[in-house]
């Protein structure tokens, strides 16, 4: 468990951007991280899978909880 009060508020920035290396020249990579606001804890992803498995735990902290849709195709 995160430790997180249910009632607070939990605010996550999510920044995506596009990335293009010399070696893949005219090609480009999605990348982006997510901060979860209160804590300041960051997490870099390079698929969008990993937004939501990083928010669901501070979420079902709060109390939300999640069927087997978001458990089975989204989260692993």
């Amino acid at each position: 468990m995160i430790g997180l009060s249910e009632s607070a508020p939990q605010s996550f920035i999510i920044k995506i951007w596009l990335e293009e290396t010399a070696e893949e020249a005219g090609q480009a990579t999605w990348r982006g991280h997510i901060t979860h606001v209160p804590s300041g804890r960051r997490q870099y992803f390079q698929n969008l899978d990993r937004v939501l498995s990083f928010m669901v735990p501070f979420l079902e902290a709060m109390g939300i909880e999640f069927g087997g849709f978001w458990r089975g195709t989204a989260i692993k």
